[in-house]
C-alpha cells in the first residue's frame, strides 16, 4: 500500500491472512493482487472507514444500499471468470469498489505492456444520485476513472451504448436476469446475481447460449439489496422463468 494509506497496513494484512486461511482468497493470482491493490477504505464512508477491514457489509448512508463483505467481494470475482481484456457491465456501483477490484482483473494497473484491445473495461451503473457522485470520487482518488465509468440511471436496462459484454453483475436481488441485460450479453458471456427464492436468496451464474437461452448454476446462499428499477425484485412473482 502507499505510504499514505500506512495506518490500515495492520488491518489490511490481518483481513488478507484471515480470508487466506478460510479459503476465500487464493495466495497468489489476479484475484489475490486485485484485492491487494485496492485500497478499500477509499471506498467506504468516513465514519465506516475504522470498520473498512472488517469482513463484514457497511452501509452506504441511509440510501439502503452496503459495501459487500470483503469474502463476498472475492467470491464474486471468482464466479466472474474473469480475463483481461473482458468488457463488463455492473448494475449497483455503490462505492465503487466492486468495480475497482474488477478493473483490476480485466485491466491490471501492473501490466503497462497491455495493448488497449487486451485492456478491458467495466462500466457501473447506479440509480442513487449521491452514490454516483460518491462512486465517481472514490474511483478518481484511486486510480480507476480511465478503467471504470459510473453511469446514473437504472441498471435493469442496461447500458446498450456499451455492448455487448463479455460478463454482466447485479449487486442486488432480483426474481431473474432482466431481459435487456440478457439482450446485452455475449454468447457465452456471464451474467452473475443474487435472485430471490422466496425465502432466500441464491447466487447464480447465467451462460448465454447460441440461441439465446440461459444456462443456470447456482453457487451460494446470500444476502443482498433489493434491485430497484423496471425490472426490479418484484414480490411473489416471477416475470422471466
Amino acid at each position: 500500500m502507499a505510504s499514505e494509506h500506512s495506518e490500515y497496513e495492520e488491518e489490511r494484512n490481518e483481513l488478507i491472512a484471515r480470508l487466506k486461511r478460510l479459503g476465500y482468497l487464493p495466495k497468489s493470482g489476479p484475484i489475490y493482487d486485485a484485492f491487494v491493490k485496492v485500497p478499500r477504505h477509499e471506498f467506504v464512508p468516513l465514519s465506516e472507514r475504522p470498520f473498512a477491514y472488517v469482513d463484514h457489509p457497511l452501509p452506504l448512508w441511509d440510501t439502503g444500499a452496503t459495501i459487500s463483505a470483503p469474502h463476498m467481494c472475492v467470491l464474486i470475482l471468482e464466479y466472474l471468470q474473469l480475463e483481461a481484456g473482458h468488457i463488463v457491465l455492473e448494475v449497483g456501483a455503490g462505492s465503487g469498489y466492486q468495480a475497482a477490484l474488477i478493473a483490476e482483473m480485466v485491466c491490471p494497473s501492473s501490466e503497462s505492456s497491455l495493448t488497449e484491445e487486451l485492456c478491458g473495461h467495466v462500466y457501473t451503473i447506479e440509480i442513487h444520485p449521491q452514490l454516483v457522485e460518491f462512486a465517481r470520487g472514490n474511483l478518481e482518488r484511486a486510480g480507476y476513472a480511465d478503467r471504470v465509468t459510473v453511469i446514473q440511471g437504472d441498471g435493469t436496462l442496461g447500458y446498450p451504448e456499451a455492448a455487448p459484454y463479455d460478463r454482466i453483475l447485479l449487486t442486488a436481488a432480483g426474481n431473474a436476469p432482466p431481459p435487456p441485460l440478457v439482450e446485452q450479453l455475449k454468447v457465452g458471456g456471464i451474467l452473475c446475481m443474487p435472485v430471490d427464492q422466496g425465502s432466500y436468496q441464491a447466487m447464480m451464474n447465467f451462460v448465454k447460449q447460441s440461441d439465446g437461452t440461459l444456462k443456470k448454476e447456482h453457487l451460494t446462499e446470500v444476502m443482498f439489496v433489493p434491485l430497484r428499477g423496471k425490472f426490479g425484485l418484484v414480490s411473489k412473482k416471477r416475470w422471466f422463468f
